[in-house]
């Protein structure tokens, strides 16, 4: 088995072996992983955070040994930039821009110094609506997980991680999580409000507000308001999701 690990502000995870394969979910700076299958150019990856699985380019990671995956995966609360963005300084001097989320913690076992803001271990449940707020306007990215591109179930994953919390990569896999509330009284600011298509399959989430709002992404990230019925829109001045179930998290 080999390991590895992301050297760069941000490198895209894909279904299959080829830069014209769907992006499904992104690597971010000090992210480590299990390497699957190698091959000449790719390598099929299991991220050790959320065991997605997926391609990355063989030129954009950084392989590791066994003994330096496993001081990563000892780490209980890896140390996060909690900035928007960030830099990195490398070996031979230059500055390496990082995202919101990223592992920090990992500068040194790359030969990398990080003294920016940073957080490691968990924050209250209010503390999710502040970092949720840094990604406001942030643009629809498919498999996106920063706030230069992300999309919803990126930008729940990514709010909660930073805060010490986590949930995983999909929609449909995050709607397992938690416990199920009823109705959209019982719920608090930070939970999650989840939605089905005409099919009854979940493909979209984004997180509850004070006063009958939430924060999601559509378009980008945006606040619009929520009730029994899903989420209306406030600039098409329509319901653009169908309500299927708020799950409480934490």
């Amino acid at each position: 088995m080999q390991y590895g690990i992301c050297p760069l502000s941000v490198v895209p995870i894909r279904t299959g072996p080829e830069d014209c394969s769907a992006m499904i979910s992104q690597l971010l700076y000090g992210e480590h992983f299990k390497v699957l299958e190698q091959r000449r150019a790719w390598s099929r990856i299991r991220v050790a955070y959320d065991q997605l699985e997926g391609w990355a380019h063989n030129d954009q990671v950084q392989l590791v040994g066994e003994e330096t995956y496993a001081a990563l995966e000892a780490l209980e609360d890896p140390l996060l930039s909690t900035d928007v963005f960030s830099h990195i300084c490398t070996q031979d001097g230059m500055l390496l821009p990082v995202p919101l989320g990223a592992v920090v913690g990992s500068a040194p076992l790359l030969g990398h110094s990080f003294e920016g803001s940073s957080h490691q271990g968990t924050h209250p449940k209010d503390h999710l609506l502040d970092t949720a707020f840094l990604y406001l306007k942030a643009p629809y990215l498919a498999g996106g997980k920063t706030p230069f591109g992300i999309d919803g179930p990126g930008f729940v994953q990514m709010v909660h991680k930073v805060n010490g919390h986590a949930l995983e990569r999909m929609a449909q896999g995050q709607s397992k999580q938690g416990e199920a509330l009823s109705f959209v009284e019982e719920s608090e600011p930070g939970d999650l409000a989840f939605f089905d298509d005409a099919d009854g399959v979940i493909d979209h989430v984004g997180m509850i507000l004070p006063d009958n709002h939430i924060i999601h992404v559509h378009g980008h990230v945006r606040i619009d308001r929520l009730d029994h019925t899903g989420i209306f829109n406030r600039d098409r001045k329509m319901y653009t999701h169908k309500l299927r179930v708020i799950k409480k998290i934490q």
